[in-house]
């Protein structure tokens, strides 16, 4: 299997962390863009990332971290972003279009880009103007402190050129992650989106006391609204039991390091969303993406009543109590 020896990748949350850990353990050379010099300086001096992962020491003699993003586009010819949606149209606002031209740009961010509701990767072809073949997209089911303590890991790589996601997956050869190819990146984006949304009604209803049976009903109806949702903005013969999917949705529903779901739990305890993200002290990728989905799904025409629930709570600020109730009848 083909592999690329250098890849720049963007970001400094606890995901970029991740990447940068295992793609630099694979004995690639990382040069690593993060956005002030002092964080740059902080990682030269420490080997480690002090604000994301800080128990994590990484592979420095492959690690090359920079500020300078066009210093790091030119680094190498594969690059991959992992910057929260919401930051990413302003990280790259200035940037000159010509810079990604003949590059391999790959996408691990969970979340719509601006008030278009882009995918990131509709948003970064648009802006560079860039090929369906030059794309790929790094999904899960995984999680950033699961990469950190090396535990056993399924990492998905798609994208509709295959010797492109072939490259991605040969670079990645951690003894605990394991690459699976899928041809099917809109799909896998959507999805990503999708789940952090239910993960946050996952947090909900566990901070409103409900137990494991009413999640079992929470994830089995949020599998069938991804499915009707797919089918409409991206439709194609998939499998949504694989772990791309099915996988990455309980992961995000489950897990105590879900953010999405610590998060909504946080809310479903009676936190204001404001001092939720403060406790937390990182994004909950599903609070910005709720609100773009919501507005897909009534410019289809689909009902989708998990995302519903949440975007009212969130957005219009009613009780997650009466909104749940409210939701107990509307599930099967």
């Amino acid at each position: 299997m083909n592999k690329f020896h250098r890849i720049t990748i963007s970001g400094g949350g606890s995901w970029a962390t991740a990447l940068t850990k295992i793609f630099a353990e694979s004995g690639v050379h990382v040069c690593w863009h993060l956005r002030s010099d002092a964080h740059v300086e902080q990682i030269r001096e420490k080997g480690r990332n002090p604000n994301y992962l800080s128990y994590l020491e990484l592979p420095m003699e492959n690690i090359h971290p920079v500020s300078d993003f066009e210093e790091a586009a030119r680094a190498a010819d594969h690059i991959l972003f992992a910057i929260p949606s919401a930051y990413l149209e302003a990280s790259l606002g200035k940037t000159d279009p010509e810079l990604l031209q003949d590059k391999k740009v790959i996408v691990s961010i969970k979340g719509v880009v601006t008030s278009d509701n882009l995918l990131p990767t509709d948003y970064l072809s648009q802006r560079f103007q860039l090929e369906d073949s030059s794309l790929a997209v790094i999904g899960g089911p995984c999680h950033a402190e699961e990469i950190a303590m090396e535990r056993k890991t399924y990492v998905t790589v798609a994208s509709r050129n295959n010797e492109l996601a072939e490259t991605v997956a040969g670079s990645i050869t951690s003894h605990y992650i394991r690459t699976v190819i899928n041809n099917d990146p809109l799909g896998v984006e959507y999805s990503a989106i999708l789940k952090n949304v239910i993960g946050i009604a996952c947090g909900i209803a566990h901070g409103l006391n409900y137990g494991d049976n009413f999640q079992a009903v929470i994830v089995s109806n949020a599998l069938r609204e991804i499915k009707h949702f797919l089918e409409i903005m991206h439709p194609l013969e998939r499998d949504l039991s694989q772990s791309a999917y099915f996988g990455d949705l309980l992961v995000t529903a489950y897990s105590e390091f879900s953010r999405n779901r610590t998060f909504g739990h946080m809310i479903g305890r009676g936190y204001t969303v404001q001092l939720a993200h403060m406790q937390m002290n990182m994004v909950a990728e599903g609070y910005f993406a709720v609100k773009g989905i919501y507005d897909m799904s009534r410019q289809i025409g689909l009902e989708m009543p998990l995302v519903s629930a949440v975007y009212r709570i969130l957005y219009n600020h009613i009780s997650p109590y009466i909104e749940f109730k409210l939701l107990e009848n509307k599930l099967i």
